[in-house]
């Protein structure tokens, strides 16, 4: 599937009309040979995804994982303590007690991968076997990945999601511990770290289903596509 990764990016960047390039993301395991620039800085998850859905492809080791908060739900870090009881976002204002950050931050979904890093590139330029595929875009866009995802069986789609964590736990975490596309409509900390916009939104996508979304889309270019109202 490697040496398809640049038609994959590409068309669903040219068909669907999206914004910004989808984001190849894989956490590095300790046997990986991936030989890509290390990040000039340090940045967190969602900063790397905006960095890589702007053309950049770059390797973050543990030590220039900018956010604990974002590297322990990857399995790169420990929870920090202050994480962990709810005290750090809890003092960010969105929650009305400490106990309801607490509770956040226990539901959510945190990796056991033991990754040294991870990677990130635009799906066109990923000579790498990605974990997932992020797509940061305005939600009609989003929308036909829903729809692919949802062509060959049917039935509903069900989304996890939080104030926080978008990038790190809904758009990688999630899609890696369930195995299925989730959606995610932002977070505090993407749209106070990154150049997201306000009308965009979030889908992570498991590398696995992207030749058969590839497919999909080949019959929707020619189908549904042409019917829909898409401004």
């Amino acid at each position: 599937m490697i040496a398809k990764n640049k038609e994959y990016g590409d068309k669903f960047k040219t068909i669907l009309g999206l914004r910004h390039e989808p984001v190849a993301v894989r956490l590095m395991r300790k046997d990986d040979k991936i030989t890509l620039p290390l990040a000039e800085k340090q940045l967190s998850h969602c900063q790397a995804v905006s960095e890589a859905r702007a053309g950049k492809a770059f390797m973050m080791p543990a030590d220039l994982h900018g956010c604990n908060v974002g590297a322990s739900a990857l399995g790169i870090a420990e929870t920090p303590d202050k994480v962990k009881t709810g005290e750090f976002h809890f003092a960010i204002g969105a929650h009305e007690t400490q106990g309801a950050t607490e509770k956040m931050i226990a539901d959510r979904t945190v990796l056991k991968s033991g990754a040294k890093g991870s990677v990130y590139a635009p799906l066109s330029k990923a000579d790498f076997e990605p974990d997932v595929v992020i797509v940061e875009d305005i939600p009609e866009r989003v929308y036909w990945f829903m729809a692919m995802s949802t062509a060959e069986k049917g039935g509903r789609a069900y989304y996890s999601t939080a104030p926080f964590q978008a990038a790190c736990v809904d758009t990688t975490a999630v899609p890696m511990e369930t195995g299925k596309p989730n959606i995610s409509i932002g977070c505090f900390g993407c749209r106070k770290r990154t150049d997201i916009k306000a009308d965009e939104m979030l889908i992570g996508i498991p590398y696995k289903l992207i030749p058969e979304m590839s497919k999909t889309l080949d019959v929707y270019k020619d189908g549904i596509l042409t019917k829909a109202k898409r401004d």
